[in-house]
């Protein structure tokens, strides 16, 4: 089976689909690979090196799109380039597909199979396919190396001849991968750290990495089947906004991570909060792109409100592309082994396997994950 790697063309995207060590494993066990040139460049992955391991780089796009029964990228196509697939070619990568309802129905008619990765359902077999758990670790590292980089306060604490510096004091909202991977970084450069989830479960991981687990008493809360933390009431949520507003106040940075998986960010940190941090503190919202959970953040820019920062950088990830690669390649990999029959050579996706039900969202001209299906009927 031939795969193709096109260029990925969002704005500001510098991941690349497969990595050369991922196309040296694809290509051993009996695939054929096509890599649009400059494909992995911005990562530091040259055309040379995929040649190196027989990848076939070539410079028509089009060619790759329509001639490969496998296409790999990181994000969703565009849908003047779904008519370019083949009827029938197995399309892989981040869809949005809760939002993206015209690119669906488009996937659908064309006859493509599409798997969406974020609909990898979280589940011991499925780990090491999970690209939303490894990408979010990554983008954990890097809010708080932002962070740092924009503070006007050191993270250790450091004991010179001039006196004594306190650490700063980092609050982490939400402890989900990314938010467990902030706090672990945010306590390796030397910061106190708080954390909150509503989850109480996941007190006892906090604990574990060093940092206090904020108590608010919000009643009956709990997480999906999949591990993602349920919506809050609005009553709940007014609980947790006048439980952590001392805490913001005393933090020097804060970082919220609160996610609701298909549907937009709630707002948990509001204008009278930040104004209520000292000059010079940082705000960073890491689900400015689904919303924002911080009242005044705004996409890919930086807002000063009476001196503090809030941060609202997109795709995060892609600030360590080089490391994000390999894993979403690793990812990609994983989940084609998986269903790859080397008898028949071919990709065979079961409908009745639970991975398949929960990540393929187009096949055979319909709309097969019942779950999307719903939105489009």
């Amino acid at each position: 089976m031939q795969i193709g790697v096109p260029r990925e063309r969002w704005p500001g995207e510098a991941r690349v689909a497969l990595v050369p060590a991922s196309v040296k494993k694809l290509i051993s066990v009996g695939f054929s690979i096509g890599i649009e040139s400059g494909a992995g460049l911005v990562s530091g992955f040259s055309d040379e090196a995929y040649s190196e391991v027989g990848a076939t780089v070539q410079a028509d796009r089009a060619a790759i799109l329509s001639g490969s029964d496998i296409v790999l990228r990181v994000r969703r196509p565009e849908i003047d380039e779904v008519s370019t697939l083949r009827t029938e070619a197995i399309h892989i990568s981040f869809l949005d597909p809760f939002n993206e309802k015209e690119l669906v129905s488009e996937m659908a008619k064309s006859g493509v199979t599409s798997v969406s990765m974020e609909m990898i359902p979280r589940s011991t077999r499925a780990q090491k396919m999970d690209a939303l758990s490894s990408q979010a670790n990554l983008a954990g590292y890097v809010t708080v190396i932002q962070a740092a980089y924009h503070s006007k306060k050191i993270f250790p604490m450091m004991m010179t001849p001039s006196g004594t510096i306190r650490p700063a004091r980092v609050f982490v909202i939400g402890a989900g991968v990314a938010g467990l991977q902030a706090i672990a970084t945010a306590k390796r450069l030397g910061a106190r750290v708080d954390a909150f989830d509503t989850r109480p479960v996941v007190a006892e991981q906090v604990r574990s990495l060093g940092a206090k687990f904020v108590e608010i008493d919000l009643g009956e809360v709990g997480q999906t089947e999949q591990g993602y933390a349920k919506a809050l009431t609005p009553e709940q949520i007014e609980l947790q906004k006048e439980g952590q507003k001392k805490v913001i106040a005393a933090s020097d940075v804060v970082i919220t991570t609160a996610q609701l998986f298909g549907r937009p960010a709630p707002r948990i940190v509001t204008r009278d909060m930040v104004l209520g941090m000292q000059p010079g503190s940082v705000v960073i919202d890491m689900a400015v792109e689904t919303g924002g959970n911080v009242e005044g953040s705004v996409l890919n820019e930086i807002v000063d409100v009476e001196g503090v920062k809030i941060i609202g950088q997109g795709n995060l990830p892609s600030e360590v592309s080089r490391n994000a690669s390999e894993m979403y390649s690793n990812n990609l990999t994983a989940l084609i082994g998986e269903f790859w029959d080397a008898e028949s050579k071919r990709l065979e996706l079961n409908p009745e396997d639970e991975i398949v039900q929960a990540a393929v969202i187009t096949r055979g001209g319909t709309i097969v994950n019942d779950t999307i299906a719903q939105l489009h009927s």
